[in-house]
């Protein structure tokens, strides 16, 4: 039996921890767009080729894959606040390692990288659905994405600004600067305090047997596909976008303009709250991925790099960060509450699943034809999810 969260949570929950759960996601993300950004700038410079990146990137996938699906066991050791401060931790280490500069360490941090964020992402939702009202979810990801937003459009500018114009170790002394400070923030909240953060009294199920109890139900489906393909978009939008600037004929700068214009679009995010409130989250859902999807299409009847393409990248983008959004309200609306910490840990797996999936697909469309092809593959698979999304409940 659940026990029901006296009025007085509610209150802390609606008055007290929407803005601060959302600034801990902002200085977190402030310290990880930092690290992220020039890690395969150093990476490159460390392993001396980009297949030697690659690689090292590829294994620190799997770090955080296993890292992902195992959260719930780490909860089962000990109490969540401490989850926390162990992926926290695991960034500080990280580019302490990038700054001894020791080469066979690389894949190491960025394994570490990638475990900080998957651990992060995972508590954070348990975190949400503990502490935030399901009336107040759609407004709380609505603050959230604002302030990562701003961390994300200030990091990557600072941290290249910083690489390549002062010092190469500096963006990572800033990082650990940051990490620091929300490490330091999060136990100022004292989130831990709180009974329903406690230790869990029953063992952890385990990994293996969370995956195909998911996907076992159909509006859990749902919700992961709904994040993998948005996540692969992301992740193909972060690799090819750049590129395409640059095969466009464009100055080198509009890269790097290119994804700071994207990151502005999650100051947005309250314009999109507005439209859901009059309309509905599975039908703003919807939308973002026919926007995509049209987008791509648009990219792929292009064909070569044209400047005008860019717009199209940048309008896929806009749809995307509807998603960002709204995206996870799907599975916060219908995970079971006894099954929030299973469930999660296999949910949040998209962020590893998508990085293999976006530069393994391109792989296997160029091992068959040009590259335009892999934007209708993409949008093809955007318009399939969004018609499974046409399926979830009117009160998702």
């Amino acid at each position: 039996m659940l026990l029901q969260r006296p009025h007085a949570i509610h209150q802390i929950v609606r008055d007290d921890y929407g803005w601060p759960l959302s600034r801990l996601g902002g200085l977190e993300g402030l310290g990880r767009s930092i690290t992220v950004t020039v890690l395969p700038l150093a990476a490159f410079a460390t392993l001396g080729s980009k297949e030697a990146v690659t690689y090292a990137y590829f294994a620190g996938s799997f770090v955080a894959l296993f890292a992902t699906l195992n959260v719930g066991t780490l909860e089962s050791w000990m109490a969540r606040r401490w989850v926390v401060t162990l992926g926290i931790v695991s960034i500080v280490i990280a580019n302490l390692i990038v700054l001894t500069d020791i080469g066979p360490l690389i894949p190491v941090a960025m394994g570490l990288v990638a475990t900080e964020a998957a651990i992060f992402a995972v508590c954070m939702s348990l975190f949400i659905m503990d502490y935030i009202d399901k009336r107040e979810l759609r407004r709380n990801e609505s603050r959230r994405m604002v302030h990562n937003g701003v961390a994300w459009m200030i990091g990557p500018m600072v941290s290249i600004l910083l690489y390549t114009e002062v010092d190469e170790r500096l963006p990572f002394l800033v990082a650990i600067v940051c990490a620091l400070a929300a490490l330091t923030y999060f136990w100022v909240l004292r989130l831990g305090a709180n009974p329903v953060l406690s230790t869990p009294k029953s063992k952890a199920p385990n990994p293996l047997q969370n995956i195909p109890r998911y996907f076992q139900q159909k509006y859990l489906r749902i919700a992961y596909l709904i994040t993998l393909v948005r996540g692969t978009f992301w992740a193909s939008f972060f690799i090819y976008a750049p590129l395409y600037t640059v095969e466009a004929g464009l100055p080198a700068w509009t890269a790097g303009g290119v994804v700071s214009a994207v990151a502005m679009l999650l100051i947005l995010s309250p314009t999109v709250l507005w439209f859901t409130d009059h309309t509905s989250t599975r039908f703003i859902i919807i939308c973002g991925f026919i926007l995509i999807a049209a987008s791509l299409f648009v990219l792929g009847h292009i064909g070569d790099a044209r400047p005008v393409g860019v717009v199209f990248w940048i309008t896929g983008a806009w749809g995307a960060s509807w998603l960002d959004v709204l995206g996870n309200i799907p599975f916060m609306r219908t995970v079971k509450p006894r099954e929030r910490v299973a469930m999660t840990t296999v949910f949040s797996s998209w962020r590893e699943t998508s990085s293999f999936v976006a530069p393994g697909l391109a792989a296997l469309v160029l091992l068959a034809g040009p590259f335009w092809v892999f934007y209708f593959v993409l949008a093809a698979a955007c318009l399939v999810t969004a018609f499974a999304a046409a399926t979830l409940p009117r009160r998702i």
